[in-house]
């Protein structure tokens, strides 16, 4: 995967993520962008966003516990999920901005 497409599919995530909830907080970590709903809080931290050689990731903290009927979060631990994008088109195809509204609204309910 090209960087360009790499870098196309994060801005999209990012863009998403502010309209969800424009007081999230991001910051680089971990090589990629973590998700906090507060500002420099690793205990408010719903996900983040890393780029691999192949796919761009979609990580999601508590994961397990979030709907996916069509079965495109991966990954077998205890809490974390993951979706592996490909393409700008696999953010809406793979229904990323409900897993991140479900992630905000899981957060918000678990605070």
């Amino acid at each position: 995967m090209d960087d360009a497409t790499k870098s196309g599919i994060e801005a999209h995530l990012l863009e998403i993520l502010v309209e969800l909830e424009p007081d999230a907080s991001t910051r680089a970590m971990y090589g990629g962008t973590v998700i906090e709903m507060r500002d420099r809080d690793p205990k408010s931290r719903i996900g983040g966003i890393f780029s691999y050689e192949a796919h761009v990731s979609l990580e999601l903290t508590n994961g397990s516990f979030l709907d996916d009927p069509e079965g495109h979060l991966e990954g077998g631990g205890k809490q974390r999920r993951h979706v592996k994008l490909r393409s700008l088109e696999d953010i809406e195809g793979k229904t990323c901005r409900a897993f991140l509204r479900a992630a905000i609204s899981d957060f918000q309910s678990r605070s």
